[in-house]
């Protein structure tokens, strides 16, 4: 039952809202940073009412760690498509997500995530995936925060929830070339939603911790040269701290 409200209310959301799309296009005509605002709160609202629907249990740790007043690269580990649903909710501020190709392609999502800045990576063309990264950089230098989970895809190890996939060098390109801090991610609890369940949700306890920001410029030159794996290990010990405190 539990699915098939979650499902319903998506699909009414994404219908309800094309009205909305409208409405907000007419006030970008006047005012865009009030239209990307509202647009931004609007999905907020709509994903805290599916994690609500879908039994998600959130803990928010670290939270005074991420600054509100400038653009932020976030990084984090990814296991779930609520990964997505639960950190997205939480941005403070304009923030778009890299994701995958297809998803540009479902109807009305696709639309509501090109206007919240989300960009989408062909990860068969490199030359494609080149200009998505350059993209993002310029929507950092504007203000604009982006999200990447640099594992690339979801990480399927039911065993062990601290085990990460190697973080792509590309993904950390943003922070090197704009200078902006790299806000860590650690989640545990997103596969038990839905992933361990398929095709059923699960009412879950989900942990959602902030690391401290890194700053490329303060590390040393050894870390600056290998930061996927400077970054991967710095998750890995906080979600290893999840693991310590649940046990």
């Amino acid at each position: 039952m539990r699915t098939i409200i979650v499902v319903i209310y998506v699909f009414l959301f994404l219908i309800l809202g094309l009205p909305v799309l409208g409405i907000e296009w007419i006030i970008a005509k006047f005012d865009k940073h009030a239209a990307d605002i509202s647009q931004l709160r609007i999905v907020q609202w709509g994903l805290r009412c599916v994690s609500f629907l879908a039994g998600v249990h959130l803990t928010v740790e670290g939270k005074e760690h991420v600054p509100t007043d400038q653009a932020v690269l976030y990084i984090g580990n990814h296991r779930s498509i609520f990964d997505i649903v639960i950190t997205y909710a939480q941005c403070p501020n304009l923030t778009g997500y890299i994701s995958k190709d297809g998803v540009n392609k479902v109807p009305l999502l696709g639309i509501w995530m090109r206007r919240l800045y989300c960009l989408f990576l062909d990860r068969k063309d490199l030359k494609q995936g080149l200009k998505t990264i350059l993209t993002a950089i310029d929507q950092v230098k504007s203000g604009i925060s982006i999200c990447i989970f640099p594992e690339g895809t979801r990480n399927r190890d039911r065993e062990d929830a601290t085990t990460l996939l190697p973080f792509k060098d590309g993904s950390f390109k943003i922070a090197q070339k704009t200078g902006c801090p790299i806000i860590p991610m650690a989640l545990t609890g997103t596969a038990d939603i839905f992933e361990n369940h398929f095709p059923w949700l699960h009412s879950t306890e989900v942990k959602l911790t902030y690391g401290e920001p890194i700053i490329l410029s303060e590390l040393s030159k050894e870390d600056q040269k290998h930061i996927g794996v400077y970054c991967q290990n710095v998750i890995h010990e906080m979600l290893q701290e999840h693991k310590n405190t649940k046990e």
